[in-house]
C-alpha cells in the first residue's frame, strides 16, 4: 500500500499518539550496526562520529549509557510516503512556534517526532491543533 503524498490529507489525517515510553539519543564511538543489542534500539544511524542509538531510557540507565536529553515520541499515525514533500517542515514549524524542538525519524509506514520529554502534551496538543485545521 503506497503511503499518502498529498500535504493537505496528511495534515487532516495525522492522529498523533503520544507513547508513554522516555527515550534517550547517544552515540558510540567505533559502533557498528549490531553492536549493543542489549539495549535493544528503536533507531539507528551511522554517523561519522559513531553509531547514534535511540533506546529506551530505562535501558540506557540500566546499562550507564551517557546521555544529555530525555525525549518522548509522537508517532503521525498517517501513512505518510517517503516521498511525501512538506509534512516535516509543517510540522517543525508549527512546534517551533511552541518553543518545542523536533527530532523526525520517518520510518516505511509513519513519522516519529520525538520532543523535549517536559513539552511532549504541549507538543501533542499543538500537533492535534494542527490536524483540526
Amino acid at each position: 500500500m503506497a503511503g499518502e503524498t498529498d500535504l493537505s490529507k496528511m495534515l487532516a489525517t495525522l492522529a498523533p499518539k503520544l507513547h508513554d515510553e522516555e527515550y534517550v539519543f547517544c552515540t558510540f564511538e567505533n559502533g557498528r550496526y549490531g553492536d549493543h543489542t542489549k539495549l535493544q534500539p528503536i533507531a539507528s544511524f551511522m554517523e561519522a562520529e559513531g553509531l547514534t542509538l535511540v533506546i529506551p531510557k530505562h535501558r540506557a540507565d540500566a546499562h550507564d549509557v551517557k546521555y544529555e536529553g530525555v525525549f518522548r515520541c509522537i508517532t503521525l499515525s498517517v501513512h505518510s510516503s517517503l516521498e511525501a514533500v512538506g509534512l516535516t517542515a509543517v510540522i517543525a514549524t508549527k512546534l517551533t512556534e511552541h518553543n518545542i524542538s523536533a527530532n523526525v525519524i520517518a520510518a516505511y509506514y509513519h513519522d516519529h517526532v520525538f520532543v523535549q520529554n517536559g513539552r511532549a502534551e504541549a507538543a501533542l496538543a499543538a500537533l492535534e491543533d494542527l490536524a483540526e485545521k
